[in-house]
């Protein structure tokens, strides 16, 4: 993302150094826009050179130990909640530069791409694809720092990690969840204008980058109309979908992080890993549904306990019916104190929220062979 003092004040100068910024980015990417066809717009494919050019020197450079020399004792939280600020600051200064070109002339032509040749793309649709390359990467690397200054694990050559990455950023299957929250998240004259912005059916494609692109398109078409109030609707939108789309993945990776930190502690304190993972999941499949919460948990549970134990139970990894008797015989050949495995008990089962019955059960008869061991 484009980088920022965390302190920048909304004076004249920081103002004029944040358009300065904002204007050297476009004019980078009007030279990627003029790189496109007519084609890779139509099919989005765009976006599939767009994240390649986006993600791919930036990475390099960001990373946990980047912010630690710039924000050293500064909690992630705080550092976070700054950097969607500025996002948004950015996205609204680029709205901005950008709400002059969104005229009805605009809307024709986006017609005309239909017609054009493979290799021309109209001047006024090069315009608006600066607009929308602009925040799909301001957005996309937003994403990618709020992960890194949670410290959850991101590999961008990991096919999985990357899809993770986009759907959060650009809350693919989860427009709902973003939806819900919108009346609360901004102002009240703004709230229809983005609710449309997230209306119509939620993107549920296979891994395909360019249907994302034409996704990512057709919603952002609805920026071309009569400003609003005297505020062009490029500004109104670019904020707030900026904001949004920062909080949705705080919350996202925030979550991933506590999950993270639950199975570091328990592998940390545990007497018995192995034990640990039975245990574990005998609470987790109490209830015959797997929480998200919970699976992520067993993963990142698994790889702490073999990582810091070095135990690795294949036995477990193959077990398709985990059966309760099973596990008591195990906790009955283990000597010693077992009290530590009650602990993790409780906190398997309230990783996703209160503990149901089928998991009180569990952990009652756990605490009861454990206190007569």
């Amino acid at each position: 993302m484009i980088e920022a003092p965390m302190d920048a004040a909304d004076t004249e100068d920081a103002d004029a150094a944040d358009r300065k910024v904002v204007e050297q980015e476009r004019a980078e990417l009007k030279a990627f826009v003029k790189g496109l066809s007519a084609d890779d717009i139509k099919s989005g494919n765009w976006f599939t050179k767009l994240t390649a050019q986006a993600m791919s020197s930036y990475t390099e450079k960001v990373d946990w130990r980047y912010f630690q020399e710039r924000y050293q004792g500064v909690p992630a939280d705080a550092i976070v909640d700054q950097r969607i600020k500025m996002a948004a600051r950015y996205a609204a200064l680029e709205g901005g530069l950008s709400a002059g070109a969104y005229t009805a002339a605009v809307a024709a032509t986006l017609g005309s791409l239909g017609g054009a040749s493979a290799a021309t793309v109209p001047a006024a649709v090069a315009t608006m694809m600066v607009d929308v390359a602009f925040i799909t990467r301001l957005q996309l690397r937003l994403t990618y720092d709020i992960a890194v200054l949670y410290r959850v694990p991101v590999d961008l050559s990991d096919p999985d990690d990357m899809w993770k990455l986009i759907r959060v950023a650009f809350t693919i299957k989860s427009g709902e969840a973003v939806r819900e929250g919108v009346a609360k998240a901004v102002p009240a004259l703004v709230r229809p204008l983005i609710k449309r912005f997230f209306s119509g059916e939620v993107l549920t494609a296979a891994k395909a980058l360019p249907v994302v692109g034409k996704h990512l398109l057709q919603r952002n078409v609805i920026k071309i109309g009569i400003p609003l109030v005297g505020v062009p609707l490029a500004v109104i939108l670019n904020r707030y979908t900026t904001l949004l789309a920062g909080r949705h993945a705080q919350a996202v990776f925030r979550n991933e992080a506590r999950v993270i930190e639950i199975a570091e502690n328990l592998s940390k304190q545990s007497r018995h890993p192995q034990l640990m993972l039975w245990v574990a999941w005998l609470v987790i499949r109490a209830n015959r549904k797997i929480a998200d919460d919970e699976a992520l948990l067993m993963r990142h549970l698994v790889q702490k306990v073999r990582e810091r134990h070095q135990v690795v139970d294949e036995q477990l990894a193959h077990l398709v019916h985990i059966d309760p008797t099973e596990v008591w015989r195990r906790m009955d050949a283990e000597p010693g104190d077992l009290s530590d495995l009650l602990d993790v008990a409780d906190r398997v089962a309230t990783v996703d929220g209160d503990v149901n019955a089928r998991e009180k059960a569990v952990i009652a008869e756990l605490r009861e062979r454990c206190y007569r061991v």
